[in-house]
């Protein structure tokens, strides 16, 4: 097993969310906006990268043809203005025909009532009804560029997605310092809430000062 496996077993039994998860990273890898279309669903995997650009989802419909079951598709954005790249029609392909964990959407998407009425775990910047141009487009210098960069990034990277939106664990923090990390996260919550919860201290005592360090010395 591989340490992104390790790492995702972990994260999936244990399911820690999307705040602790900032919080190892230090306050950081949430994706700004982003937001579940669905409620509820629990989501990590490691990211296959998509882009869409200038105003097409030409360019998404030829890239998913080669997604790989058991990943998060990604669908990044590049020079779209406020147009949905893809509805329930794609969403369903990459779920269901191409068994993808989930979807993430680095822009707008729509048909709601469909990816709502099937239950799709997708996240995304928000929600439109007017969709991209399904038009061949060239790839010119800066947008290919903008790819190059993002797929580094975010390619092989691990997503973990929930109702507070998404955070990104880049490949450089995929590592047995990053599991040692999410169980002394996991281990902190649950002191601070048996203070908390079970002996009635505050959150000062609990948070701040940390009065239960003294019990342990």
């Amino acid at each position: 097993m591989t340490i992104t496996e390790q790492i995702i077993k972990r994260l999936e039994k244990l399911e820690i969310s999307t705040e602790e998860i900032s919080d190892i990273l230090g306050k950081t890898g949430a994706i700004k906006g982003m937001c579940p279309i669905n409620s509820g669903i629990y989501l990590v995997g490691e990211i296959q990268y998509v882009c869409a650009y200038n105003n097409s989802n030409w360019p998404v419909h030829e890239q998913i043809r080669e997604l790989h079951e058991g990943k998060i598709c990604f669908v990044d954005t590049c020079f779209v203005d406020d147009y949905a790249i893809f509805g329930e029609l794609v969403s369903n392909f990459i779920i269901k025909n191409k068994k993808a964990k989930g979807i993430i959407v680095n822009g707008l998407i729509r048909d709601i009532n469909g990816i709502k009425k099937n239950a799709f775990p997708v996240w995304s910047k928000g929600i439109t009804p007017v969709g991209c141009f399904n038009v061949q487009v060239n790839l010119n210098p800066e947008i290919r560029r903008h790819i190059e960069t993002n797929r580094l990034f975010y390619e092989g990277s691990i997503a973990v997605c929930d109702d507070s939106g998404v955070v990104i664990i880049p490949k450089n923090k995929i590592n047995e310092d990053f599991i040692n990390k999410i169980d002394f996260m996991r281990k902190q919550e649950d002191i601070w809430f048996d203070c908390i919860v079970n002996k009635q201290w505050t959150t000062y005592d609990t948070v701040c000062i940390k009065k239960y360090l003294e019990n342990s010395k």
